[in-house]
């Protein structure tokens, strides 16, 4: 963060300093209690199941420098550290994340979709790197607090912010725009995630479409030519409009040659230049997400020759399609998150593979479906099916409606839990086989990897 005194801090989050030194000057912000430093400021949120204002003589004594709180407890005199009372801290802590990154003015992109938003900052940061110091999205640090503590973290000489935008309610991706001033967008796709909530795709493409109307009409929306919700969302948007897809698309990627190394392909911006580019990272669908990621760098002036440099010296966060060979076994892991749209792709991926033994898929539950779950379990077993693998594995109760629905065609079994999993699949993979990993975050299908590699 850049260094601020307690006095423009106050300031900017319209709060009033209550006690302490308002020229001490605070180097950081952070909203956890147990992961607090020397000469940063706490921000007491309040949530469902704790309120950080219970923790504040804990932060005190960890050195905070202040506590922004909404309610003063009893004691507070006696902290040691400065205090700043505001009338709400959350919207406090998106203010400030407002102010502080409109004092460093980066350009900003923000990156929402359905699908493969992590994936597509990976590559946009690694490209831009080429002429920017960047600042992007750690973890899962994207929704109504983690896109303002991901502003906090802009330092002096950043030229560069790229953030992802979480949602699964109507409402929020305005609220985040409005925090993060994004002068340009890029929407991934628009699938069925989240859509326990939404209701349909087109209640989805209407949440993620907001960011294409947030940009200004100096900005740019980067959008997925393959997907049939683009020329809706484009005609929302005051801004230029660049597609970028898989065959198709202002900037159109056509792919010549996939392994589990990676693919090969040509990127085509506008007939204007061609150029041959490869990816690390095997599928598809990661392809796409590349050529969105080459369009927007092409808007900031990045040359296709070093868009493709940086696109193959990429790496992706971690849990996003990394190859790993255990016991000669090749494991795709992809266990970071999962919806029907990601699953398929996922699967067609791993077919893809050109591997001498056999293909196999290890599936944990998908979240966040609703009314829809039911269905969209099945139809993934049922694609899994068509597609050929020979076997489908799954992990506990939730998930075993994806095996029932593969078990006609394939070798298909439910497993109660990781460790059993983990268990089985040393048993039963021999060296040569290719496996998927994958489902939603609350299935934590990375522990069956851990697991296994233990074994």
């Amino acid at each position: 963060m850049k260094p601020l005194s307690l006095q423009i801090l106050t300031e900017c989050v319209g709060g009033r300093l209550i006690a302490g030194d308002a020229s001490l000057m605070a180097t950081g912000v952070s909203t956890d209690s147990r992961k607090i430093g020397a000469g940063e400021v706490f921000i007491a949120l309040q949530g469902e199941k704790f309120d950080a204002h219970d923790f504040l003589a804990q932060v005190a004594q960890s050195g905070a420098l202040a506590v922004v709180v909404h309610r003063l407890p009893s004691g507070w005199e006696q902290l040691g550290c400065a205090v700043i009372e505001v009338p709400d801290t959350l919207i406090a802590l998106q203010t400030l994340a407002r102010e502080h990154k409109r004092m460093l003015h980066p350009k900003t992109i923000a990156i929402t979709g359905s699908n493969g938003k992590t994936s597509t900052k990976d590559f946009i940061a690694a490209i831009m790197r080429r002429q920017n110091q960047v600042r992007a999205t750690l973890g899962n640090l994207n929704n109504h607090i983690g896109v303002p503590l991901t502003l906090l973290q802009l330092n002096e000489g950043d030229t560069c912010l790229v953030v992802e935008m979480g949602m699964n309610h109507f409402g929020e991706i305005q609220v985040l725009a409005d925090i993060a001033e994004p002068d340009t967008a890029i929407i991934t796709n628009i699938g069925v995630a989240h859509i326990e909530f939404l209701g349909s795709r087109a209640g989805i493409a209407l949440e993620k479409g907001m960011l294409a109307e947030a940009i200004p009409a100096a900005g740019c929306v980067v959008l997925n030519a393959n997907d049939e919700f683009t020329a809706s969302i484009a005609a929302r948007s005051k801004a230029k409009v660049i597609t970028a897809g898989i065959g198709l698309g202002d900037v159109c990627a056509t792919i010549t040659e996939s392994s589990a190394a990676g693919s090969r392909f040509t990127l085509n911006f506008s007939g204007q230049s061609i150029v041959a580019a490869f990816l690390p990272v095997p599928g598809e669908h990661m392809v796409s997400n590349a050529a969105l990621a080459a369009a927007c760098a092409w808007h900031y002036g990045i040359a296709p020759e070093e868009i493709a440099a940086a696109l193959s010296e990429v790496q992706l966060t971690k849990g996003r399609v990394q190859l790993k060979i255990i016991k000669g076994v090749s494991f795709l892991d992809d266990s970071y998150n999962a919806n029907p749209d990601s699953m398929r792709a996922g699967l067609k991926t791993l077919m893809g593979l050109q591997i001498e033994g056999r293909k196999v898929a290890v599936l944990g539950q998908m979240g966040e479906l609703g009314e829809h779950a039911e269905q969209g379990h099945r139809e993934v077993g049922a694609y899994a099916a068509e597609l050929g693998l020979d076997a489908v594995f799954t992990v506990g109760k939730e998930a075993a409606l994806i095996s029932d629905a593969a078990a006609s065609v394939c070798h298909s079994e439910n497993l109660p839990d990781h460790a059993g999993c983990a268990a089985f699949l040393h048993e039963w993979l021999k060296p040569g086989d290719a496996v998927l990993l994958k489902g939603s975050r609350s299935a934590g299908m990375e522990q069956v990897l851990n697991l296994y590699e233990k074994l």
